[in-house]
């Protein structure tokens, strides 16, 4: 079980720093079924934020892994970097933003 401290951080990206936060675990949805994770990040003293949504992993056979993909601020980085290039922009005002992303970042 991860503590509380593992579930949010500040990073820095590109000289910038990052505030994130675990914002849902993973959950059955009656509707969409499987949701998997999302993180909320958002730059210091900045108003837009990024919601970064971790699909549910899957096994071999199709089925969903019941369980959080792992979450640091390496892969958080990265997803950083990934929704920066899709479009993001921090400083600008509106309503968050969610991007698809992997635990990998890509």
């Amino acid at each position: 079980m991860l503590h509380t401290r593992d579930l949010a951080g500040t990073i820095e990206v590109d000289g910038l720093k990052y505030e994130w936060a675990l914002q849902r675990e993973p959950q059955w949805c009656h509707a969409d079924g499987w949701r998997g994770m999302t993180v909320s990040v958002r730059q210091a003293n900045e108003q837009r934020e990024a919601v970064l949504e971790f699909p549910m992993p899957r096994s071999g056979n199709g089925s969903p892994h019941r369980r959080r993909p792992q979450i640091n601020d390496a892969i958080v980085a990265n997803c950083v970097h990934a929704a920066l290039k899709a479009g993001w922009e921090p400083s600008s005002r509106g309503k968050a933003q969610t991007f698809m992303v992997d635990a990998s970042g890509s």
